[in-house]
Formats: structure tokens, sequence, C-alpha cells
């Protein structure tokens, strides 16, 4: 990997070089708007990605921009602000080690899957507006993840994005001498070369390991070649490599650890070292395991046990065995720690491994608390069974709520308290004072905007001139903004059931081409690459909107990234979510729906039992069901869109604004921004940060 310089910047606006490659202008609006003052052609060309502008503007472009008054004056706001807001922190304080197998903190750094990276995202985010000691540790994988490219007959097909780090917002990391950081992850024989590189969110670095190396072996190079790989020792050797190699890393970088934040089970081996280090000082090896236990927090995200990873014994054992016996780890004691109760031959569970060598576990919902304590009940710790506790999730607020709109309504309504103390449920009080006409104004004009990125999309794949005649239907060119719009955008997996509004076509087909009260259908999302029943809904979808009997109002939306995650949570009129109840273990794409003032339909599954106050948006499913609940799931939700949600939407006065909609829209923002945002999420997380830095837990 490499990672050539920058062309040279006049030096009167040489900063920004620092400013695109830190992440912190990816939520604040007016740097990333600076970017497009720039040069809006470069900005439209490197898909809002800095690093990539600045190898596209052209050097005349760059003279101007520093000669010119205004874009200086608004150069210099920018740059000001970037600086106050991103003071280091105190090199030798110590550090929580945020680990997590990926980062969605924007699309300009392609290292995520879903939901679990769009989380780690927002919590860097986070830790860095409340100057929090974090630093995060994850992989760089050289393919990135993929792009997702549908058929003429409906099937989805992936292509690899490979990641040229020069045009991404990551540098490699130097050693004083300024030589790369490498070192060598010793489980392997032999050992696997690991380069350190860095992305920097904010005042938090993310520290980056990639294998992608000419001194490692073709097969190795692959360890970090892409995220989530389905082979079962290619994914040991990831795990590996990301959990003792992280710690080597912030070792070889002189971070000192406080705490160890595990972000799912994949970077447990994280605890391997800090028990390796705690032996070496001389502790027996309870001793030993007990100290590391001490200061490791856990965070689940499946509500299945079946979810999480389990390797063969034989496996661990070819790739650990050296390794434990060289530390002084009991290879028994150590097995024990990942065995499943529930079913003891399949495996080493590395949930049930987390969950032993950590402190504190936690789900990421109270639904979610409960069904992983009765899953995990089995699991034991010192004799006792397992206690997770339930910190539901939150989105960090300036990234999510739509910024030329609905933050400078915001803005105007509540002042700066909003963004000072957005846990405040006082701050959102303000809301109820809009203007009806004004929030809808907003509201119509960032559908919109949502219907002309669904439109460019559709544009730029016709031009490329593989698309049949078919994909203007699918892709939307028959949208309405007039018409109520339901959105649907998440990954395409059995147990979310992206299908469950087509249960019953012929009701679905009478509520979409009512003449006086249509509705239509937004659908996004990637099934992943494995997932070949995920791609069989899909195709599912993309044939129902080729249905003559739906008029064109059901339209499937292609390559669904954060990009246009951040159109349809501000663009339609309504968010839904599907899943089988208990297998929604948090969900926050309605949270981010909410805060924009697009009110969630959603069963009753994940964090919808805490945010549903019965005025803030719809539910159903709550009741117990046996057996197969599908028809009684489409049921409830086709009743609720035909006596509810639709009357109201269409209930029209003279000014031709639906009030009674409006009222649903300002109590979702309301209610859900201070409950569920990063800020009380990241509150409660510090409470066991501090509790871990201080020996308390």
């Amino acid at each position: 990997m490499d990672c050539p310089s920058l062309p040279p910047l006049p030096s009167r606006i040489a900063g920004l070089a620092d400013l695109a490659y830190n992440l912190w202008w990816s939520w604040n609006p007016e740097a990333r708007e600076l970017w497009r003052a720039l040069d809006l052609q470069a900005y439209r060309e490197a898909g809002h990605n800095p690093v990539r502008i600045l190898r596209l503007v052209s050097p005349e472009a760059l003279a101007r921009a520093a000669e010119s008054p205004d874009f200086l004056r608004w150069y210099d706001r920018v740059m000001e602000r970037f600086r106050a807001e991103t003071v280091a922190l105190d090199p030798r304080a110590p550090r929580v080690a945020y680990f997590s197998a990926e980062f969605g903190v924007h699309v300009s750094l392609p290292m995520y899957a879903g939901g679990l990276g769009i989380l780690a995202g927002d919590t860097l985010k986070e830790a860095s507006d409340l100057g929090l000691p974090l630093v995060g540790v994850g992989l760089v994988y050289s393919q990135g993840y993929v792009r997702q490219r549908i058929r003429d007959d409906g099937w989805q097909e992936e292509t690899p994005e490979a990641l040229t780090t020069a045009d991404y917002p990551i540098r490699p990391e130097r050693a004083k001498d300024g030589s790369p950081v490498r070192f060598a992850v010793p489980p392997f024989d032999p050992p696997v070369h690991v380069e350190v590189w860095r992305a920097q969110v904010g005042r938090v670095p993310l520290f980056l390991l990639t294998t992608d190396l000419p001194e490692n072996a073709p097969w190795d190079r692959e360890i970090s070649g892409r995220l989530y790989t389905g082979d079962l020792e290619g994914r040991l050797r990831q795990e590996l490599v990301l959990g003792i190699g992280g710690m080597r890393a912030l070792d070889a970088l002189g971070v000192p650890v406080g705490a160890l934040h595990l972000n799912e089970g994949h970077p447990a081996f994280a605890v391997l070292e800090r028990w390796a280090a705690a032996l070496q000082r001389g502790l027996g090896w309870r001793e030993a395991l007990e100290e590391v236990r001490r200061t490791t927090l856990f965070t689940t995200h499946t509500p299945l046990r079946a979810g999480t990873d389990v390797f063969p014994y034989p496996l661990v054992e070819k790739h650990l065995l050296p390794y434990l016996e060289r530390v002084g780890i009991p290879r028994e004691e150590f097995l024990a720690l990942g065995l499943d109760p529930e079913n003891p031959g399949a495996g080493f569970n590395m949930t049930a491994f987390a969950i032993r060598v950590s402190r504190a576990t936690n789900a990421v919902s109270a639904r979610h608390a409960e069904v992983a304590g009765r899953i995990w009940a089995s699991v034991r710790t010192d004799g006792e069974p397992a206690k997770i506790r339930g910190i539901t999730n939150g989105v960090h607020l300036p990234t999510w709520i739509e910024p030329l709109r609905v933050q400078r309504l915001l803005d105007r309504y509540l002042g700066p308290a909003w963004r000072e103390r957005p846990a405040d449920p006082a701050v959102w009080e303000t809301i109820l004072e809009i203007p009806d006409e004004e929030l809808w104004r907003v509201h119509e004009e960032r559908k919109g905007a949502m219907l002309a990125e669904i439109a460019s999309r559709a544009r730029r794949r016709w031009a490329e001139g593989s698309a049949g005649a078919a994909w203007a239907v699918v892709s939307g060119a028959f949208l309405d903004p007039r018409v109520l719009t339901l959105g649907f955008a998440r990954r395409f997996t059995s147990y979310k059931r992206p299908t469950l509004l087509l249960h019953d076509r012929d009701r679905l087909a009478r509520i979409l081409t009512d003449p006086l009260r249509p509705v239509q259908i937004v659908f996004a999302g990637k099934a992943h690459p494995a997932d070949h029943e995920g791609k069989r809904l899909l195709q599912e979808v993309y044939r129902a909107a080729l249905d003559p009997r739906f008029g064109g109002r059901i339209a499937l939306v292609e390559d669904y990234d954060q990009h246009l995650a951040k159109y349809l949570v501000a663009g339609v009129d309504v968010w839904l979510n599907t899943p089988l109840p208990p297998l929604e273990a948090s969900g926050t794409s309605g949270m981010k729906a909410s805060v924009n003032g697009v009110p969630v339909l959603s069963i009753l599954d994940g964090w919808w039992p805490e945010g549903f106050t019965g005025e803030n948006g719809w539910a159903f499913g709550g009741e117990e069901v046996a057996g197969d609940r599908t028809a009684a799931d489409a049921e409830a939700l086709y009743r609720l869109l035909e006596e509810e949600i639709v009357p109201l939407y269409y209930d029209r006065g003279p000014d031709e604004v639906p009030h009674g909609f409006v009222r649903v829209m300002k109590e979702a923002i309301r209610t859900v921004a201070p409950r569920f945002s990063a800020r009380r999420m990241m509150g409660e997380y510090t409470e066991l940060y501090r509790g871990a830095l201080e020996g308390r837990l």
C-alpha cells in the first residue's frame, strides 16, 4: 500500500490538506460546503471525498480560491473552528481502545457493511465532540466492501471496490524516524507482517491494520482484503490480526490503554495480548486474567446464538496453540472460555469468550438485553450467570440530521442548545413551536431532493449502457413528490422481512393505486454476497416493481450506502421496519428518520418499544403470535396504512398542509432526538469507561 502526497497547495489555503485528512469535516456542514465552493465539479466527480477533490482540482482553481475574499473568509471560519474542535488530548492519558471489525464514518472511507459499522463511526464522532480519551482500532480492507449491481432479472451481483489508498482519507502511521509502523503478528508461522494506517476522526485517531504488504505471502496479504470473508479459516485469521495485531499496534505506537471495548466478538482476541502482558509481569494466569477482565467491556449485537462466530477447536489450536504456549496461557483454560454450554461440541464461541473475559457486557436495546440474557444465561463467570445490561444505541445527530434545511430550521428555533445539549429533553420542547407550514415546506424540499438523487442515479446507470428498459421503471422514474412515500432501506436478509408488505398483493395494489390517496414505496439495500435468500428477496422486490398491478409505485434503488441513506431518512414520509421479533437487536435507521421528522411505522422490536409513545409514529406486532406470524403482521400493517396513516397524510386544509401528520412529525423529533442520540448513549458508556479506568468495575 502506498500513499502519494497531495499536489502542492497555495500557502494561504494550505490548511485544506489537514482538513481533507480529518473526517471532522464530514459532520460539520460549513466545512462540507467549503469543498463544494472550492470546485463544484471536482466535488461531484470525487464522490464528496476531499482527498480526491484536491487531486482533481486544477492549479488555476486553487489559485483563484486563494485570492477570493469570499472563499478566504469562509476558509478562515472553518479552519478556526476545525483547530478548536480537534485539539489533541494528552498523549499520556490512558485511552479506551475501541475495537471493531468495521467503521462507517463516511462514504469516502468504505470499511463498513451495515449498522455495526455505522454505530462504530457514530461512536468515534461523539467521542470526539465530547473530548473522550478514545482510540479506534480496526482493519483497512484493500478490496473495500462490495458495490451492488442488479441484473435485468433482478439478481444482485457484487463488484469489489478496491481501496486505492491515495484517494482515501488515511495515511500510514510513522515511527519517530519516519519509517512506517510495522510489526509481525505471532500466532502465524511464518509470522504475518502488519502495517498501521491512521484515519483521523476529529480528536479521535482510528488506527487501521493492513496485511497487504509485499513481504507477506499472497494468502496472508488477503487477510485484510475483504470485510467478512466467507472462508472460516480466513475469518479466524482476520480476527487474530484484528485482536492480537491491534493491541500490538497500540503498544508499538505507545498508546496507553486503560480499558478495552469490544464492539461485537470479532476483535475479542485482543484480550490475549493484554493477558500475556499481565503474565509477563509475574502474575499467575488466574490473577492475570482477572486484571484484564476488570477493564474489558463487551457490546453484543446479535439476538441469536447462531449469529456469533464459532470456530472448530482444531482450527483454533492450529493457529493459537504455539502462541498460548509461548506466552504462558493454559490451553485447557483458554479453550474453556470459548465453550458454549448449550452446544459444547460446536467449537470456540466468540460471544461466550467475550462475555467471560469482560467485566461488563451490554446489549444494544432494553429488549435485546432481555433476549440476550436468556440466550447466554448458561455462560457463567466465576460461577455466576452472565449479566447483560442494556445500553440502547443512539445516532450522531450532526451526521444524520439533514444539514441544508433541517439543521438550519433547528438552529433558528432551538438555537445552539440542540448541538450543545442534544440529550436534554427540555431543549427539544421548542420543536412544538415551529409553524406547521414551515416544517412541512422543509420536508417537501427534502423529499424533492431525495427524488432528484434517485433520478440522478438512474440516469447514470442508463448512461453507462448497462441498464435494460425495465430499469427505468424499477429505479424510480415514476415516483411522484405529491404521493405518500414509504421507505424501506436496510440490509436484505430474511429476518428483516423486506417483502412483508408484498404478502397480499391485491390488497397492496389497491393501497398503492388508489386514485385519490395513492402510496409509493422506495426500497434500498444490499444482500450479503453469501446470503442467497437475501438476494432472492431482493429479486422478489425487483419483480414487484415491474408488476403492472402496482402502477410503477414501487422503486428499488441500487447500491445503498451512507450517502443515499442521508437522502432517504430525511426524504421519505414514513420509515418502514418489519423484522421478525425478537431478531432486531436495536436498529438505528428509524432513529435517523425520526430526528429528521420522518415518523416510523415499525413492529415492536429492537429500540421501538422504548421509543414509541403512541403519538410519534405507528407500531404493530406487540402481541405474541404462535407459529408463522407473517399473515397477522401483514394484516396489521395494511390496516394501519388504510385506517390511520393514509387518511392522516391526505387530510389537507386550504393551505395544503397535513396538520395532523405534521403533529406526528414534530413528536418524532421531540421524543426521539434526546433519548436516542449518541450523546445519551456515550454518556452511559462513559460511566462504564470511568469505572474501568478507575478500577471500579
